[in-house]
């Protein structure tokens, strides 16, 4: 102890004086010694690992490319700082803009239990690595290091986003009153209005991302042209303080946009655009009509359930009549597309279509409304989460019965879809639902379900963006569902998986994939959900994982494996007892339907009754004739409302806020779903 504050001679002379009567004491200095140095080695080996994982790597390593090509040797540059790991075809090119890149937050890193060289990184905005170390020593080296930065940047976005709100709430005024001038300024073209009216958060992001990645081409070049210029010697060289200035502003600069765009692409879109509401309220009532179109000019209440009969029809189609008479309208399709390209837009083949509209599709997922119905009576609030987690997990067998991946049809703006559902025979345990298609472009499906006798509501409205992803189709289902019980005031909010047609090119078959949240805000429970993509090698089909839990403590009470078209098994770790769910034993029922002779126009089933029957019929020229004629009568009335600056009137529908609610429903309701 003395030797510590510095006494070193006297206490080294009390030592040897005592040595003979204290013959502990030398031990004790010795231990103290040790552990002393211990000490200061774990904190150098500590900051020497910390500033080891803080430095970039680079190396070598084979990317799996494609089927034809297999593994490819590419040149990977991992940057702690920034969380990006990005790849080169070579060395050489690493001055280029990379061939790929994704931001490590919220990634997940697996290494394959097949071998012991290849690994898997999986980004949050569901980009794929799929690598191959030189041995195992390798392997582990880079998963180390790919987990460490990942870990460490969803932690510092997780820390970050914890009060997002105040930021916004105690912005200048004045700010927002010169975005409102700037849009007024603009009102003069009235092309402008719609654009940013209905501009999706994920096209903006797009947009955003295309406009960074032209300035990152123009910082480059001037980096390049900088580094041409002599060192010394001429007038202005590359070592002038104002060139180095401009060139290290702007590299720090697109790094600063590059990590804002990568956080807004893990973030919830939780707050309203600032350019929706002073658009509106820029627009005099003059200026704009609202109106009832040919397409609507009823009166919108609902058609009366005591005319509906069973369904009869079904779609479990057995075969895709004409795949190989038709591979080279496919080939021509695909020749003209690019990897990542909107098909919103794109004319699809017809032979690829089934019979029933997107808001149909939507209809039959309620495929067991007797779990549905009675979930409001399960008494203690965890029992009901998991009741709402257990209809929700079965019900995608019956929206997607058949093994061959089939598109529905694109609803026309203003169709409508209704149906009911009777369980046990009962009027009082009716189940209604409504559907309209409420927008075009973007194009923005609404629907509605409600029980009055169980007091249960549930709205949503998705917006449907369809992407070629090479040879297979994805359809993101961007939207949130809100579902509603009154007897207990609670709330779930929950989203729907993205959709992917695999092998367009021989027989396409559907898989789902993604990851979702189902929330309970007033019972403060979870679930995390996760629909896995079969990757190249290996794994399961259709394959889902959920846990849940207590948003307060994080204790998971409920774990969930299975298939989604299959079964599941639901385990209890805290009183170690499991069930299993087989989605295929579970009775499902018939929806109620009106005949087509007694619906509207501009419903489903008689809006498409002429395409419906001439696939039935297998007459492809027919079908595809018919829908060109539904497609053209939906351009000509866009245009002629266009022209006239006329506003599209939903019928049952009204939007808040960017979210459409069934018009008996308060504003509120719009609310929950933004947060």
């Amino acid at each position: 102890l003395l030797q510590k504050r510095g006494s070193k001679l006297n206490a080294q002379m009390l030592i040897h004086a005592s040595q003979h009567e204290f013959p502990l004491l030398q031990d004790l200095e010795d231990v103290l010694l040790q552990d002393f140095e211990a000490q200061e080695t774990a904190k150098a080996q500590k900051a020497a690992k910390s500033l080891h994982a803080r430095a970039p790597m680079e190396g070598q390593i084979l990317k799996f490319t494609n089927v034809v090509k297999g593994y490819q040797y590419r040149w990977f540059v991992l940057n702690p700082d920034s969380g990006m790991l990005e790849y080169f075809e070579k060395e050489e090119h690493k001055k280029l803009r990379p061939r790929g890149s994704v931001h490590l937050a919220a990634a997940v890193v697996s290494p394959s239990e097949e071998d012991s060289q290849t690994f898997i990184v999986s980004a949050a905005n569901g980009e794929i690595f799929k690598l191959r170390a030189l041995d195992a020593k390798e392997r582990q080296l880079w998963v180390d290091r790919i987990r460490s930065t990942a870990e460490y940047h969803t932690a510092s976005i997780s820390q970050n986003s914890l009060h997002p709100a105040p930021k916004v709430a105690n912005a200048p005024p004045r700010h927002s009153n010169s975005t409102q001038e700037s849009v007024k300024a603009n009102l003069g073209s009235h092309e402008s209005l719609p654009l940013m009216r209905r501009s999706p958060r994920d096209d903006v992001l797009q947009e955003v991302k295309e406009f960074y990645m032209g300035a990152d081409d123009f910082a480059k070049h001037l980096d390049n042209r900088i580094s041409e210029l002599p060192t010394s010697g001429h007038y202005l060289n590359s070592l002038d303080t104002d060139l180095l200035l401009l060139k290290a502003t702007s590299a720090a600069t697109l790094q600063c946009i590059q990590d804002c765009i990568n956080i807004l692409q893990l973030a919830e879109p939780g707050v309203k655009q600032t350019s929706s509401l002073p658009i509106i309220e820029s627009i005099q009532p003059s200026q704009t009509l609202q109106i009832n179109t040919a397409i609507l000019d009823e009166q919108g209440s609902l058609p009366s359930p005591e005319e509906e009969v069973p369904d009869e029809d079904t779609y479990h189609d057995k075969d895709l009549e004409g795949v190989e008479e038709h591979k080279s309208v496919i080939l021509h399709l695909l020749s003209q597309l690019k990897l990542g390209m909107d098909l919103t837009k794109v004319v699809l083949p017809t032979f690829i279509l089934e019979r029933r509209s997107l808001l149909e599709m939507f209809a039959d997922c309620m495929a067991h409304p007797d779990a549905f119905l009675k979930i409001p009576k399960i008494p203690d609030p965890e029992g009901r989460f998991l009741a709402v987690l257990e209809w929700y997990l079965t019900s995608f067998h019956n929206g997607r019965p058949g093994s061959i991946a089939k598109k529905p049809y694109n609803p026309i703006i203003g169709e409508t879809f209704h149906c009911s559902w009777h369980v046990q025979n009962s009027t009082d345990t009716l189940l209604t639902y409504t559907a309209e298609q409420v927008s075009h472009h973007p194009p923005v499906s609404a629907f509605y379900f409600e029980c009055p006798h169980n007091n249960i509501k549930m709205n949503a409205s998705i917006y449907t963006k369809s992407k070629f992803m090479g040879m297979s189709i994805g359809v993101s289902m961007v939207g949130k569902v809100r579902l509603r019980f009154d007897e207990h005031g609670e709330d779930y909010v929950f989203s729907l998986p993205s959709a992917y047609a695999r092998s367009i090119l021989t027989i396409p078959w559907v898989e789902l994939g993604d990851k979702v949240q189902l929330v309970c805000e007033k019972t403060g429970l979870s679930a995390h959900i996760i629909f896995h993509t079969k990757p190249f090698y290996g794994g399961k089909l259709h394959h889902v994982t959920a846990e849940a839990k207590s948003i307060k403590t994080g204790d998971i009470f409920c774990k969930v494996t299975g298939e989604w078209n299959g079964g599941f098994e639901f385990t209890f770790p805290s009183i170690n007892v499991s069930k299993f769910v087989d989605v295929k034993s579970l009775n499902v029922y018939r929806k109620y339907v009106r005949p087509v002779d007694k619906q509207k126009d501009y419903e489903s089933r008689k809006l498409w009754q002429h395409v419906s029957n001439a696939l039935k019929m297998n007459d492809i020229h027919a079908a595809t004739e018919h829908k060109q004629l539904l497609e053209e009568i939906q351009r000509e009335d866009e245009k002629h409302r266009r022209n006239l600056n006329l506003e599209y009137s939903p019928k049952y529908f009204k939007k808040i806020e960017g979210v459409w609610l069934y018009k008996s429903l308060p504003d509120d309701f719009a609310q929950e779903v933004k947060k």
